[in-house]
């Protein structure tokens, strides 16, 4: 698979675009904020 092809998320709090991370392959829907900086920083 090519980079270009994984799924990408718009993260609510910087507005960005991030992708998948193998990290991330078992919680992918779970994942909302592209980092742990913007996940401390949401609005509550």
């Amino acid at each position: 698979m090519k980079k270009s092809d994984l799924p990408t998320k718009i993260c609510p709090v910087c507005k960005r675009p991030f992708n998948w991370r193998k990290k991330w392959e078992k919680v992918w829907n779970d994942v909302v904020y592209c980092s742990e900086k913007c996940r401390r920083n949401k609005q509550a």
